[in-house]
């Protein structure tokens, strides 16, 4: 079955390649963008005739009322992403982050779905053991987290939903991001051959920004015994340390070091062990492991270099 999907943010990391799936799986996708980091990103999705796009920002409210109106399933991408934009930019990060969302549930009937990406972030840390599972109270310590715990306490209120705790995101997109965790270390690891580490025992869960957009669709095809649910997102054999990471960058990248300051603090204070066993239990599977994802940045960052490949 075939359903009509608007996709907020649809130029995006996540956007992008959620935006091909979708169409290659016979959806009729409408992207609403502000193409704010000038991306090229669906450029080779412009022949597809369920494709439509619209340059456009998700608070012009006139704009979103009348997408929202003519579709069955909204995929709310669009937000400033990550705690140092969300810092720098505190007024204009709320507007989109909490403020355009708390909107466009007010325009939904009782029928159609909302597929909301949350963080696991949110977390913070867990127990005694870091441990977390979508029972945890949750703890956010940035202000993209904050916003992002209130917008899925919202959404819980509604009639037709699914909220997404995704790990940190890796890989290459069309619309590319340097500036994730795993992203950013294999960059360095490639191009600097070093690399200093902050509280390197602290740990987080990761996923392949493939793996994010195949969780939508999996959703899609699954809405009925899914619905009304929360799920962490992750790869559930990568809950590993920053340290453990670098080890594993060291052995694929012949030269790369990494040295541990246990002075200074890491401004992000996450950390974190997170079970997936709930959207497991669903039937969903991830495809690319961490391995492979480092692999495959490797192989992209020999020929890429850093231009406007971040959020900040």
């Amino acid at each position: 079955m075939s359903f009509k999907i608007l996709i907020t943010g649809g130029a995006g990391y996540i956007g992008s390649e959620l935006t091909k799936l979708l169409l290659n799986n016979g959806h009729d996708v409408t992207v609403i963008d502000n193409f704010m980091y000038k991306q090229s990103s669906l450029l080779d999705l412009c022949r597809y005739k369920n494709l439509k796009v619209i340059k456009g920002d998700v608070r012009d409210m006139s704009t979103v009322k009348k997408l929202v109106k003519d579709n069955d399933i909204m995929i709310p991408l669009a937000a400033k992403v990550g705690a140092p934009i969300c810092s720098f930019d505190p007024i204009g990060s709320k507007s989109v982050n909490h403020d355009a969302i708390l909107n466009l549930f007010k325009l939904l009937s009782n029928d159609q779905i909302v597929l909301m990406p949350t963080t696991n972030s949110a977390y913070g840390s867990g127990d005694k053991d870091n441990f977390c599972d979508e029972n945890t109270k949750l703890n956010p310590i940035s202000n993209y987290a904050k916003d992002k715990v209130i917008i899925e306490e919202n959404l819980c209120s509604l009639n037709n939903f699914i909220s997404f705790r995704f790990a940190t995101i890796f890989g290459l997109s069309q619309r590319m991001r340097l500036d994730l965790l795993v992203n950013d270390f294999v960059y360095r690891a490639v191009n600097d051959k070093f690399l200093v580490l902050f509280e390197s025992n602290f740990k987080r869960n990761y996923l392949h920004v493939v793996d994010s957009a195949n969780v939508f669709l999996h959703s899609i095809n699954n809405f009925s015994k899914m619905k009304n649910n929360i799920y962490n997102v992750g790869l559930s054999d990568a809950n590993i340390s920053k340290k453990e990471l670098c080890s594993i960058i060291q052995k694929k990248i012949s030269g790369f070091v990494y040295f541990e300051d246990n002075i200074q603090k890491d401004p992000d204070q996450r950390n974190y062990i997170v079970s997936n066993k709930k959207i497991e239990k669903t039937g969903f599977k991830t495809n690319i492991s961490l391995s492979t994802g480092i692999d495959e940045l490797i192989k992209g960052f020999s020929f890429l270099k850093k231009t406007e490949h971040t959020n900040f």
